[in-house]
Order: structure tokens, then sequence, then C-alpha cells
């Protein structure tokens, strides 16, 4: 073989080994960029997950503070509600306390007409002699309480000659009868008994036939 044919055959394979060089390192490179482009991948989804998580963070932060504001207004509304239902309290005791003061003066204010003529009937009392003028004073005091009393609400219970009703009388005696028709009617009213406005003051004491 001849010198230059050897020259010759020496660049040949000097090429083929470069050209190979040349796959084997572009092959390489593909490989590096390959890597290179997985990972940017990999980095922009959970790029992409950690700003999903803040924002869903800040929106239940937002959320937080709101819930917060509305506790808040709801809490001083709260507040208010009692301190005006407290307000609302004690005027209504007030009122109720000053209603039944009041009521009292009235009635007893309304009662001194009344003893100013048992005064005048007791000194008339002691000037005459005449029984029967002292009785017609004395009814038309009795008169004139009576309807005081009406005036006020109060009212005379029925009783004698009514059946028992132990909501309005109290039996402090049984009478033996021989009419079985008197058998539990009220045979008479040791003492009388009231109501006012439709209430029981003071329960009749009665006699019930039996």
């Amino acid at each position: 073989m001849s010198k230059d044919s050897k020259q010759s055959q020496n660049n040949a394979s000097r090429h083929d080994d470069e050209l190979k060089r040349q796959a084997e390192g572009g092959e390489v490179l593909d490989d590096v960029q390959e890597a290179e482009e997985e990972q940017n991948s990999t980095i922009d989804e959970e790029n992409e997950i950690i700003n999903k998580e803040l924002s869903d963070i800040d929106a239940l932060k937002q959320q937080l503070l709101d819930a917060e504001a509305r506790v808040e207004k709801e809490k001083k509304e709260y507040l208010f509600l009692m301190a005006e239902f407290d307000n609302f309290r004690k005027r209504t005791v007030k009122e109720k306390s000053d209603i039944i003061k009041n009521a009292s003066e009235s009635v007893l204010k309304g009662l001194l007409p009344i003893v100013d003529d048992f005064e005048r009937g007791l000194e008339a009392c002691a000037k005459t002699d005449d029984p029967a003028s002292i009785r017609q004073g004395m009814e038309l005091i009795y008169q004139k309480l009576v309807k005081f009393l009406a005036q006020n609400g109060v009212k005379p219970i029925e009783s004698t000659g009514k059946p028992f009703d132990s909501e309005l009388h109290e039996a402090i005696a049984m009478v033996p009868v021989d009419d079985e028709s008197k058998k539990g009617i009220v045979i008479d009213t040791p003492t009388k008994g009231y109501t006012i406005n439709d209430k029981v003051l003071r329960h009749a004491k009665v006699a019930v036939g039996q």
C-alpha cells in the first residue's frame, strides 16, 4: 500500500470517528435538553401548585377576616339589644311600681270622704236618741262605701241560696237539711266574700246544707 493511500485511509477513519463523536454529543445534548425541559415543566407545575395554595390561603384569610368582622358586628348589636332590654325592664318595673303606688293612693284618697261621713255620723249619734235617724245615716254611709268599692272593681260574691262553689266559697259549717234540694246549697253566709275585677279578693265563709 502506498504512503498516500494509507494517509487517505487514516484521514477517513479520523473523519468517521469525528462524525461518531458529534453524533454521540448530539444525543447527549438532546438528553440534557430533554432533562432540562422536564425539570422546567416540573418546576412550573410546582410553582402553579404553590401559587394555587397561596391563593387559597389568601381566600381563607379573607373569609376569616370577614367572619371576624361579622362576629364583631353581631356582638355589638347583641350588647346594644341587651342594654336596650335592660333599660326597658327597668322602665317597666318603675312604671308598674308607680301605677301600684298611684292606684293605692287613689283608693285611699277616695276612702277619706267616707271616713269623714263616719266621723260626722258618730258626732250626730252623740246628739240624738232617735235609732231610726242613726240607722238611716249608717245606711247612707254604707251605700256610699259599697258604691265606691264597685267603682274600683270590688263586688260582693253571691252566696246564700247558691250552689256551693269551692272557687268562691269557703265552707265553715255543714248544716243538716230535710229538703234534698238544699243539699250542697249555701244556707248561710256569716262572712261575705268579694271579687276584684272578677278575681276572688276574699272567699265567702259559708254554711252548706248536707
